[in-house]
């Protein structure tokens, strides 16, 4: 259960951040809101996910997720540049995340 909550706050962490970027600084009220709504529905997912997962684990593969996600949807939806080094980023953040999930023994 841990690892299932674990990824749903990942999901939303790429969703409040996602939304925070369409916020314009906050200065859109829904965006605000539900930048608001899922930063705290992610913490506390996260929270959860840590009674039984060790920190370092859990946070890296929040934020691993976080990131990564964030990245895709720069690129799918806001049109963001694909390059060589920003895929082989992504890359080297995913085989962290791989290796911090193999390294757990969860």
């Amino acid at each position: 259960m841990a690892w299932i909550s674990l990824l749903a706050a990942g999901i939303l962490e790429i969703v409040w951040a996602f939304s925070m970027k369409l916020s314009h600084g906050f200065t859109k009220p829904i965006p605000t809101v539900v930048t608001l709504i899922t930063m705290v529905a992610s913490f506390a997912l996260l929270a959860f996910s840590m009674r039984s997962l060790p920190l370092g684990t859990a946070y890296t593969i929040w934020t691993g997720i976080g990131a990564i996600g964030a990245f895709l949807v720069g690129i799918t939806v806001l049109g963001e540049q694909v390059n060589t080094m920003r895929v082989l980023a992504a890359v080297l953040i995913v085989s962290g995340l791989v290796l911090m999930k193999f390294s757990s023994g969860e």
